[in-house]
């Protein structure tokens, strides 16, 4: 049983078809065509009809064992949201001289015109290839003549060099699956371990069959050239997943990445075994990844250079006294020296030295080049392992399973973790990419250790506003914003290279239609420093005037309106990312000749385990309305099984904010 089954305790069973429908290619019905929705999720925007994955080896005798898979889908599109899934995606991998490949692609579209079936075909201008990093390609399709009501349907195979790999195979999309077949057939030679991951409980097929290879040789003798022919028999291991009715994974919101909760079969290489040669074993631990990891030259390797930074790091620390001020001074030497080159991976791209040279480089290339600036200095620095919230968590040890590496120093009893790639982290405060669940710290031996990148710091948004609500219902007044940690950083990646005008245009659009002047701003440049903002602020209609009395809601345009918690069940963590505080507190004066007739009753609501926490305070003296509202969130990522009572939470939090003042005339 999974690690996600084991966390959450779901299960959700899926039909088995036991024998495969006869389902032809290009065989595409009318009832397919005049379907308007699916019956068992009239929500979708779309339903696979159709799929057949099928996973299978060749040899050959120059090249040895590929993995050729064969895909093939059906897909009906109900509506416009739907339109999406008629562009097909597949990454390919690529290393050194190899790569993978598409081949034998066909394509239709398929619509009702006067009541015939009308087919469209894919043509070789719709189809595009482009380099999306140094170690993959993507190759895409987008299908012609795509309506409400179509169906497409296309097949392709992949071919793969890389036979010691089994790339991740989804058995959920994010939109439902009427039928799937789908079948892996691996030779004994190759010893696969599959990790089922996600909520479905899938129970596949297994079983047996005989193959063989056939060598040829040639041999010329007396200028007469003869063929030899060997047979090897193998055996294969088939394993087949027949599926019906498989439901969508709805997105939810605050999930790091839903692939984390997708159900899907990774296949693990536990060890290759050919004939008459010694076993070479892949099983592995995560002790056993990170000491691979940290042996490689473009690792390990890059933390051993030092010749390129000791001049100018004499100058980087001469007024730096204690650890602490060395860490900071070469930190912020580094972040602002080097420019991110847009590339994640765990090992150096263009190499260190080369990249302190060029000033830029990819996140190893920067991370690793601080930690060793760090140690030089006699900090305990090293280098931390992680994989990013779009990688996912690694469920199991893998090479593949770490995307990123970060740095960490330990001064007394204080561990530092930080990431010099962004413009706009500080220690302590790592991007918002990096930030998902654990990594593992690698010490100088090779040796490693689980360690947490949560969060633990509130980020804090305070608004303060002194504000003139006029008999008309609209408003004028000031307001002062304050942003600190991981609110300041997410606001300076927005808005660190947008315009002040267009900030300003924005923020107006925002809040419907607010005028705002004398703004100023102070620390926007000056990292690790609270943001904060100044500015005279106007809109209009911000209460209703009904007869002799006006009705408004005190927080105005900041009111929360709709609970993002909609369903009756969420099966996945609440991930907020970092935890926060929203504080407002607000000063109202009342017009000349109103008085107040009724306020809302202050409440203070909690949740279990110190989870969050709201305050709602509302006082009203002679022309006067002061309201703190203090809303906390202690915990960066909440367990499911909190779901219902964070929303509940939310739903008093909406009606509190949204109770109205009464205001009568004198």
């Amino acid at each position: 049983m999974n690690n996600s089954i084991k966390l959450l305790g779901f299960f959700l069973l899926v039909s088995y078809g036991l024998t495969a429908q006869n389902v032809k290619f290009g065989k595409v019905s009318k009832e397919e065509l005049l379907e308007t929705k699916y019956e068992k999720d009239t929500t979708a925007s779309a339903l696979v009809l159709y799929r057949n994955l099928s996973l299978n080896y060749n040899y050959s005798q120059n090249t040895g064992f590929d993995v050729v898979t064969n895909v093939r889908e059906r897909i009906k599109i109900y509506n416009k949201e739907g339109f999406r899934y008629a562009t097909i995606r597949e990454r390919l991998y690529k290393a050194s001289s190899e790569e993978e490949s598409i081949s034998g692609l066909k394509a239709y579209s398929y619509n009702i015109e006067n009541n015939e079936i009308v087919k469209s075909k894919l043509k070789g201008s719709d189809v595009f290839k482009e380099n999306v990093s140094k170690y993959y390609k993507e190759e895409k399709f987008t299908m012609p003549n795509v309506k409400e009501g179509t169906v497409i349907e296309y097949e392709y195979q992949i071919h793969s060099p890389f036979a010691y790999s089994i790339d991740e195979i989804f058995l959920q999309y994010d939109i439902p699956i009427k039928k799937q077949e789908i079948r892996i057939a691996t030779p004994e030679y190759f010893s696969f371990k599959p990790n089922m991951k996600g909520y479905l409980l899938v129970i596949p097929k297994q079983s047996r069959k005989s193959d063989k290879i056939i060598f040829k040789s040639k041999t010329r003798n007396n200028n007469v050239t003869s063929y030899d022919y060997n047979t090897q028999d193998y055996i294969v291991d088939v394993v087949e997943y027949n599926m019906n009715n498989v439901p969508a994974l709805k997105e939810e919101p605050f999930v790091n990445n839903m692939n984390n909760y997708r159900s899907s079969v990774n296949y693990e290489l536990q060890y290759v075994q050919f004939p008459r040669q010694t076993m070479e074993t892949y099983t592995t631990t995560w002790e056993s990844v990170v000491k691979k990891i940290y042996e490689s030259d473009n690792f390990g390797g890059q933390l051993k250079l030092t010749g390129y930074f000791k001049k100018p790091l004499v100058e980087i620390i001469k007024n730096a006294s204690s650890l602490e001020e060395k860490l900071g001074v070469i930190f912020f030497h580094v972040q602002g020296h080097m420019n991110w080159n847009k590339y994640y991976g765990k090992y150096a791209d263009l190499g260190v030295k080369k990249a302190y040279k060029e000033k830029t480089g990819s996140v190893a290339d920067i991370n690793l080049m601080l930690v060793a600036m760090l140690r030089e200095v006699g900090i305990d620095a090293n280098p931390v392992l992680v994989s990013t919230r779009s990688h996912g968590v690694p469920m199991f040890p893998t090479n593949e399973g770490f995307n990123y590496v970060i740095a960490a120093a330990k001064i007394g009893d204080n561990v530092i973790l930080m990431d010099a790639s962004n413009k706009y982290t500080k220690p302590n405060l790592l991007a918002t990419r990096a930030l998902n669940w654990f990594g593992r710290l690698v010490k100088k031996d090779g040796t490693s250790y689980a360690i947490s990148t949560f969060p633990k710091k509130l980020s804090r948004e305070i608004c303060m506003m002194q504000l003139n609500l006029n008999e008309n219902g609209d408003l004028e007044g000031k307001m002062r914003k304050t942003y600190t940690d991981y609110n300041a950083y997410v606001f300076r990646n927005k808005n660190g290279s947008t315009s002040e005008d267009d900030y300003l245009e924005n923020l107006e659009n925002e809040n419907n239609g607010m005028e705002i002047s004398n703004y100023e701003i102070e620390n926007k440049a000056f990292i690790g420093k609270p943001i904060m903002e100044k500015f005279d602020v106007s809109i209009e209609s911000q209460a209703d005037v009904i007869g002799d009395k006006i009705y408004f809601s005190p927080l105005f345009f900041n009111t929360k309106k709709e609970n993002p918690f909609k369903l009756e069940e969420r099966n996945y963590p609440i991930d907020f990312t970092f935890p926060w505080q929203e504080k407002y507190t607000v000063n109202i004066t009342i017009p000349d000749g109103y008085k107040v007739e009724s306020i809302p009753e202050s409440i203070k609501l909690g949740l279990e385990d110190n989870i969050g926490k709201f305050v709602y305070n509302i006082v009203a003296k002679g022309n006067q309305l002061q309201i703190v509202v203090d809303l906390k969130v202690n915990s960066a990522i909440i367990p499911a099984q909190n779901y219902l009572g964070i929303k509940e939470f939310y739903k008093k939090v909406i009606e509190k904010e949204t109770e109205k003042v009464v205001l009568s005339k004198i």
